[in-house]
């Protein structure tokens, strides 16, 4: 790479993991798991991944797809149990990798690919209303804060290309709130993300039939949703950095092991599990993070916050994230699906619904399943060119 390619992939990744560290305590809290087991994942699997998978430019974490599915084991069983889940989890995803299936991820069609992608964007987009106070100054405040990040991201790019449009818009906020002295909601108040290095440790649970046929449901269910969520957001990687030849530059099987090899060594260092970010993925893009030192960086990075630079990660401004993520969505969602043909709008509906109101491996497994029965009962076009039987026996 050349000096000006390292700068941009390093600045990439420093804008990746600040707007990484909220979204990553907020799963955590949601798995009800304390925010370091998050943290945590973020820096081993995004590590990982980052270093050896099959799609560069790819951002790795504890993603709120598998959190809301593991919640319900850590209620029931506790957070050892989770662990142990998310090794089993890692151990089929490196089998799929071995066994290169990963192949079958073609058969997911772009109103399929389409309608995945507009529904994290809306699942992200909403998702951050969580975070704004529910009125008073407090909600005035945050607001304004929120549109004055956005205006910076939106402007930052016709000032500098060097540095990253979300890490300006970062910046000015934070610069602005300490300089007036604002009172608004910081990393800080979600939660502290102090501490140390993830040491290793064997999960405390029996090890019998019965706590395996535990975890076994909830390993097959997070290995599955995390691998969909994994291949088809290297696949909008794709899409983004090689517009010209989509879908040919990643390596399914290779990102599967990866997936499964950085999942394992979590689940034995106290991490929550994951699989790629969508979202954080985007942040990555557009700041110019196309290779490999970009996640690893990102990765570094949020462990340097946890081990040093704590209590400067959690005074910055909330606002200033939830701002980031807003342009995040916007740019993420397809808002040229609905000109398209019928047929693919309403595919991409019905994923983007069942996106947003189940969980991303129903929502593909429907549009798979919609596609095929359309190709299949769908009557031949009347003006469709008929093959000669000499033609016909060629192929």
């Amino acid at each position: 790479m050349t000096p000006r390619a390292i700068v941009r992939n390093v600045l990439a990744g420093i804008t990746t993991s600040l707007a990484m560290v909220p979204e990553v305590v907020a799963f955590a809290l949601l798995a009800k798991v304390n925010p370091l087991v998050g943290l945590y994942a973020a820096v081993i699997l995004g590590f990982v991944t980052a270093a050896f998978g099959g799609r560069p430019g790819l951002i790795s974490g504890g993603a709120g797809s598998l959190a809301v599915v593991s919640v319900a084991l850590v209620v029931n069983h506790g957070v050892d149990y989770l662990f142990a889940c998310i090794i089993l989890m890692g151990v089929f995803q490196l089998v799929f990798g071995l066994c290169r299936l990963g192949r079958f991820i073609r058969y997911v069609t772009p109103a399929v690919m389409n309608g995945f992608v507009n529904g994290l964007a809306l699942i992200i987009f909403f998702s951050q209303f969580g975070q704004v106070p529910r009125g008073g100054p407090a909600l005035y405040t945050m607001a304004a804060l929120i549109g004055l990040t956005v205006a910076g991201v939106l402007l930052a790019p016709r000032i500098t290309r060097l540095v990253p449009a979300g890490l300006c818009g970062i910046l000015l906020v934070s610069a602005v709130v300490w300089a007036f002295g604002i009172q608004t909601r910081t990393v800080g108040d979600i939660a502290g993300i102090a501490g140390a290095l993830p040491a290793f440790s064997m999960p405390v649970v029996p090890l019998t039939l019965e706590t395996l046929w535990i975890v076994l449901p909830y390993s097959l269910v997070l290995g599955m949703i995390g691998l969909i969520e994994t291949l088809l957001t290297a696949n909008l990687v794709d899409d983004f950095v090689h517009p010209d030849k989509p879908h040919q530059h990643t390596h399914p099987n290779r990102e599967s092991m990866a997936q499964g090899v950085g999942n394992v060594l979590t689940g034995f260092f106290g991490g929550m599990g994951g699989c790629a970010m969508i979202g954080q993925t985007v942040i990555n893009l557009e700041a110019g993070g196309f290779q490999r030192l970009a996640g690893i960086v990102s990765a570094l990075a949020i462990l340097c916050y946890i081990l040093f630079a704590s209590p400067l990660i959690e005074a910055v401004p909330v606002a200033a994230l939830i701002g980031v993520m807003f342009v995040v969505c916007f740019h993420t969602f397809d808002w040229k699906t609905f000109s398209k043909g019928r047929d693919y709008v309403v595919v991409t509906l019905v994923v983007m619904v069942a996106t947003v109101a189940t969980n991303l491996a129903y929502a593909v497994l429907l549009g798979i399943l919609i596609e095929w029965m359309w190709q299949r009962w769908r009557p031949p076009s009347a003006d469709a060119p008929r093959e000669s039987g000499a033609v016909a026996g060629e192929r």
